[in-house]
């Protein structure tokens, strides 16, 4: 194939955007694309793995191309997008190999929607894929890694012609008490549950705003609305996510963006047994606090009330809803939390209200 049709190759994928023009892209994007067009070099960015459409890997398929017995990912241009109701959206959600974020891809397939799933490993999607072969696909992400993130969504916005809603679900939890967790533990858990989420959401941003609208979709925790003990260093992550969640709303706003942060109290996930990791040295004098709340934890797992498919559901409403809203509390369990959270805080501003009010410099 000569340099000439080589280029022209990757460059029609990359125009087959619509309805935004290439120069909407963030730098980052712009910069692996143009990569790809000098090399064809497709699977680079994934850490040396395929996008996958249906959960098979196949070492003969071209690059930009469906592989073996796949529908093919190439769409008519899509219409911009409508804050209303919308029969046929499309989704990238992350951390779909369990969970809340598989339910909720099983959920928006079932319905008709088409869903870019994405895990660590595409081969725990296989089944997903296998069952929507046409309106399902798989990519290799570990939202930690930047050049990942990168390739994950140029390969996104390619297998349907873009993406109307963002579900930031990866994360992991960390069970250690402030004094036990050591720098290595806290980093990884921030990278994860805060910095791999905005790095998804940043590098789709451009996106959104070519073409005024879009939904994202952070899923944070019981713990950011009022934290455990163990919990400090993954409560912070969630929280610093629902800090930046929140201004993005504000930043948005005028472009058609809408953000939800979902708060899922205990739900059956798998997220106890294979997600919450525990620092490495605890300290005995911990063990009536930290200690305690990994017991209770450990005691619930397999037994907790929230059904993920119904969490699921409740997400699709929110996502459908005309005015969605910027925080949804899911379960019996986290709804009262919250109620008592603000209770409680509404109680404690008012005691000091009057130590408060007297910082102030004096009216004339």
């Amino acid at each position: 194939m000569s340099a000439q049709n080589s280029h022209t190759r990757w460059r029609r994928p990359l125009r087959d955007y619509a309805p935004f023009p290439m120069g909407s892209y963030s730098p980052v994007i712009m910069k692996e694309a143009a990569a790809r067009k000098r090399d064809g070099a497709w699977r680079r960015g994934l850490g040396g793995r395929d996008p996958v459409p249906c959960g098979q890997a196949d070492a003969s398929a071209r690059p930009g191309q469906p592989l073996d017995g796949c529908a093919s990912s190439r769409t008519p241009r899509r219409a911009p997008f409508s804050s209303s109701v919308n029969p046929s959206r499309v989704w990238l959600i992350t951390g779909c190999s369990r969970g809340l974020g598989h339910a909720l891809a099983v959920a928006a397939l079932a319905r008709g929607d088409r869903v870019v799933t994405t895990a660590r490993n595409p081969l725990d999607l296989a089944a997903l894929t296998a069952a929507h072969p046409d309106t399902c696909r798989a990519l290799a992400l570990d939202v930690t890694s930047p050049t990942q993130v990168t390739a994950s969504v140029l390969a996104a916005l390619e297998a349907f012609g873009g993406i109307d809603v963002l579900v930031n679900n990866a994360g992991a939890g960390l069970l250690g008490a402030i004094e036990e967790t050591d720098e290595a533990e806290i980093a990884r858990c921030f990278e994860v549950n805060f910095l791999g989420a905005l790095r998804v959401t940043r590098a789709l941003l451009p996106h959104f705003r070519a073409r005024r609208g879009g939904q994202v979709v952070f899923v944070s925790a019981a713990a950011a609305i009022a934290n455990y003990p163990g919990f400090g260093i993954y409560g912070a992550a969630k929280r610093a996510l629902e800090g930046a969640a929140e201004s993005l709303a504000q930043e948005g706003r005028p472009f058609g963006l809408r953000v939800t942060l979902v708060q899922p109290g205990p739900f059956r996930t798998g997220f106890i047994g294979a997600s919450l990791a525990h620092v490495a040295a605890p300290l005995p004098d911990y063990d009536t606090t930290r200690g305690k709340f990994a017991r209770t934890l450990a005691a619930m797992d397999g037994r907790q009330p929230g059904d993920p498919a119904r969490a699921a559901a409740a997400i699709l409403a929110a996502v459908d809803a005309e005015r969605p809203p910027l925080r949804l509390v899911l379960g019996a369990y986290a709804t009262d939390k919250a109620r008592r959270t603000l209770t409680a805080a509404q109680r404690e501003l008012e005691a000091w209200t009057p130590v408060a009010a007297a910082t102030e410099f004096p009216t004339p």
